[in-house]
């Protein structure tokens, strides 16, 4: 016996609606194609009008009771949502953290490094963190730590705001800054 190979099923990763035979309600309240409500129709009355417009009858609003059911061009309908979401995360702003790390040695000439790209990085409205990772026996001496990422919130205290104070988490002291800008939209 020959197995057929089914087509595969085009899936969408953003349009997930029911349309035509997939809809299972028995009633629907139907839109038609001018955009008139043509009020509460069983399902099979909704697809036949669907087909005599040549479009497809798309499940928009499931959760609605009856179901609202719109005659539409799929094709053209999956492509506008599509559209629209994609500009809507073109608009959307992500914030970066960058992430600077250092030890309880770290001498000074390195820590300022540091801080001039953190200040460069909190120009660019990005977040930054410090980050002091301990060494064997350096765990005993946390406010070692504590005082390098004071020091280092006092010189960018011009233009960062502290965001999370210096706090010991296993074998990590971390810093978080963001900048005034960022803070006072957001407080």
């Amino acid at each position: 016996m020959k197995r057929v190979k089914r087509p595969p099923v085009r899936q969408s990763d953003t349009i997930d609606f029911r349309i035509n035979r997939q809809i299972r309600a028995r009633e629907v309240r139907l839109i038609d194609h001018n955009g008139v409500n043509r009020g509460v129709l069983p399902f099979f009355d909704a697809l036949r009008i669907a087909e005599e417009a040549e479009l497809d009858l798309v499940e928009v609003a499931p959760t609605a009771n009856p179901p609202v059911c719109r005659v539409l061009d799929f094709g053209k309908f999956a492509y506008e949502q599509t559209k629209k979401e994609r500009e809507a995360r073109k608009h959307q702003k992500k914030i970066e953290i960058k992430t600077i790390r250092l030890t309880p040695r770290t001498d000074d000439y390195h820590k300022d490094i540091g801080v001039r790209t953190a200040r460069k990085w909190l120009e660019e409205g990005k977040k930054v963190k410090f980050m002091v990772r301990f060494k064997s026996r350096e765990i005993s001496y946390p406010e070692i730590g504590q005082r390098a990422l004071q020091e280092i919130a006092e010189d960018l205290k011009d233009i960062a705001v502290v965001e999370q104070a210096p706090t010991l988490e296993g074998w990590r002291m971390t810093l978080t800054l963001s900048p005034e800008s960022v803070a006072q939209k957001s407080g």
